[in-house]
Parts: C-alpha cells; sequence; structure tokens
C-alpha cells in the first residue's frame, strides 16, 4: 500500500467516527493500522482474545479490545520534516510546581512511616493544541524511531497518542521477555554514564518485584545484565527478564506483573492506594499497556537438506508484544493533555523530582 492511501484510510476511519489503531514497533520501518467495523466496545476477558488490547492504569476497570476486522500495512514511513513549522507552546511549568512539591513531600512522609518504599507520583499538563491528530503522529515517528510510537482512537472513549520506551511483556507462544525499567537521568552527548545511589535501588526494586510477582507461574526464570538505554533525551536503566508461562498463560502473568513499580510502587496496594486518593487527577490509560494481542505470526525458512535445497518450510507462531503507555498525551479538540511522572524513593528530593517531570514533558511538547 502506498503512504498516501494508507493515511487515507485512516482519515476516512476517522470521519465515520470508527475506532483504530496506527503503530510503529521500536526500530520498525512498517507502519500497521487495525480498524474495529462497529463502535461498541469490546473488553478482554481471558487473553486467549486476538486484537490490540489498551488497558487503563486501574486494574478494577475494563481492558479494551480492538478487534481486528481490517488490518493495513505500510512496509516504510517516509519522514517529513514537519518541526519547521511549529514552536514550543506557551505554557506555564510552574503552574503545579507547588502541587507536585507537596505530593512529593507527602509521598516521601508516608516512605519514612514504613508505608511503602517507593511510589511513583506523576501529574498532568494541559496544552492548547492546533494541529490535526494525524500531523502530530507523523511528527512523533519523525522524532522517536526508538520507541513504540502509536495513536489509538475509539469514539466513546477518546484519543491518545504515545512514544513510549518501556515494553510490558512479549510472548511467542510461551516463551515469554519482559525488562525492568527505572531510573532517569538527562542524556548528555560524549560524557560517561553515571547513576546515583537512588537510580541503582530503584532498578533493583522493580527487578526484586518482578521476579517475586512471577514465582509460581513461570518456569526457567532467567536475568540479563542491567545496562542504560536512551529514549529520547533521557536514559533509564534496563534489565531484561526471560521465562516459560506456565499451562494457566498470559492472564495470571499480566495480573501479577501490572502495574509494575516501575509506574506505580511498592508494595503494589499501598502505593496504589496512595497514588488513586492524592493525585488529584485520573491517570486513565496513563501508565497502563497495549499492544498487540495473540497475532499470528508467519516465518519461512528453507531447509538445509541437500535433497531439498530449494523447499521453503513455514512456521507460525502465536505472539503477544505489550507496551508500558508512558510518554503519552490525550487528544481533547484544540488542546491536549500531557501525563509524566518519577518514581519516589527516600533518597528522593522534591526540587530533583519536579525537575525530572520537567525533562520528560518534552517528549511530547517536542511534537506539539
Amino acid at each position: 500500500m502506498i503512504q498516501t492511501d494508507f493515511f487515507e484510510n485512516i482519515e476516512e476511519q476517522f470521519s465515520n467516527e470508527l475506532p483504530l489503531v496506527v503503530y510503529r514497533k521500536p526500530k520498525e520501518a512498517n507502519l500497521k493500522a487495525l480498524f474495529q467495523d462497529e463502535d461498541n466496545l469490546v473488553s478482554v476477558k481471558d487473553f486467549t482474545e486476538t486484537g490490540f488490547v489498551f488497558a487503563p492504569f486501574d486494574q478494577e476497570k475494563p481492558t479494551l479490545l480492538l478487534r481486528p476486522d481490517q488490518f493495513f500495512e505500510l512496509e516504510t514511513f517516509d519522514t517529513e520534516d514537519y518541526d519547521s513549522k511549529h514552536t514550543l507552546p506557551l505554557i506555564n511549568v510552574d503552574e503545579k510546581k507547588e502541587f507536585h512539591l507537596r505530593l512529593v513531600e507527602k509521598g516521601l512522609a508516608e516512605i519514612e512511616r514504613g508505608n511503602f518504599d517507593k511510589v511513583v507520583l506523576s501529574r498532568c499538563l494541559r496544552v492548547p493544541m492546533e494541529s490535526k491528530p494525524l500531523n502530530l503522529f507523523k511528527k512523533l515517528l519523525g522524532k522517536y524511531e526508538n520507541a513504540f510510537c502509536y495513536l489509538w482512537y475509539h469514539p466513546k472513549v477518546g484519543l491518545w497518542m504515545g512514544a513510549t520506551p518501556e515494553i510490558l511483556l512479549r510472548v511467542e507462544n510461551k516463551k515469554m521477555t519482559t525488562i525492568s525499567l527505572a531510573g532517569t537521568q538527562k542524556f548528555r552527548e560524549n560524557e560517561n554514564i553515571k547513576w546515583e545511589k537512588k537510580e541503582l535501588k530503584e532498578q533493583k526494586f522493580v527487578t526484586d518485584y518482578i521476579v517475586d510477582a512471577l514465582e509460581g507461574k513461570v518456569s526457567n526464570l532467567t536475568l540479563g545484565e542491567t545496562e542504560s538505554i536512551r529514549a529520547g533525551n533521557l536514559l533509564h536503566l534496563r534489565t531484561k527478564i526471560s521465562a516459560n508461562l506456565n499451562d494457566d498463560g498470559l492472564n495470571n502473568v499480566l495480573k501479577a506483573l501490572h502495574p509494575t513499580p516501575a509506574v506505580c510502587g511498592l508494595p503494589r496496594k499501598s502505593s496504589e492506594d496512595f497514588i488513586l486518593a492524592n493525585e488529584n487527577y485520573a491517570r486513565e490509560f496513563y501508565t497502563g499497556y497495549l499492544g498487540e494481542l495473540n497475532f499470528k505470526v508467519e516465518r519461512k525458512r528453507n531447509s538445509r537438506r541437500a535433497n531439498q535445497e530449494n523447499q521453503v518450510y513455514r512456521s507460525i507462531s502465536k505472539q503477544s508484544t505489550l507496551f508500558v503507555n508512558l510518554r503519552c498525551l490525550k487528544l481533547l479538540g484544540n488542546e491536549v493533555l500531557i501525563y509524566v511522572g518519577g518514581g519516589i524513593t527516600k533518597e528522593s528530593d522534591p526540587e530533583n523530582e519536579w525537575d525530572e517531570t520537567v525533562s520528560k514533558s518534552k517528549t511530547m511538547l517536542n511534537i506539539l
């Protein structure tokens, strides 16, 4: 499919007010679009379904599923320069600073009392916006090649967009891979990376939690080396974790993993209760997860046997690839909501935590 036809199909789906998602996986060239033919809301029941999932932060609320009634693919996206016509919107970044500083201080007080070891506290920016959603999405694709970039729309829910660096889970048949991602610092060219105690401890919190949460639900669990990865103008710490799913499948693993300490805290229940009671806004799908559920993938390989040199073998596997919904925004007519947050531990400094949210907000602000 050529690029103009691909985006015209998306525009038509928008104009008909029907559900869609268009997305590109990290470091891949091809764009995928999935359309649902009716505007009814579909919820996941047991994660044996096939489609594109969109899950909220709050596990008590339903995980949505877009059915793949229509599927389109664009092999390569021709990135255009949208930057020359745009400048950063004028916003008062200090508008909610005092509230956020007090929120972090309250979190630190709860850590001091022993109610939790870590809590992830976030805030929401409201920013004016005049660009069309698809133009913003094209800018996103051009700027963040190493992130999972998506535009998701349902007329009964709204329009969301993002560029997230964090995979929640990848499953092929029964082999699963996940990561622990925590710690943040600004990327500086030609400068040696040094991680402070606070970030290293935060990363260990997340890794230990995932290992404990998966106990009894997987087998043959292995940990990779902790490494630094870049996401836009930021650096994070990442550890890969691999295992085999047990017979009870994906549902129990997702319940155990989400929300992770990277977006909620430790212990999960007490930190989540604090977030819901004190953040003073609804996260909705921010820090939830999204992605392909039970897609069939066909692979071809040539036999190496001498007498079947030209014969091609096909294998079909079932794959799920889910990402944590970070670095995202929700579009509301002529304005957008941008969501940012950071992990709070006893070593946290409120002013530094505020600065971290300002840095993270630039991922989305830079496309407006």
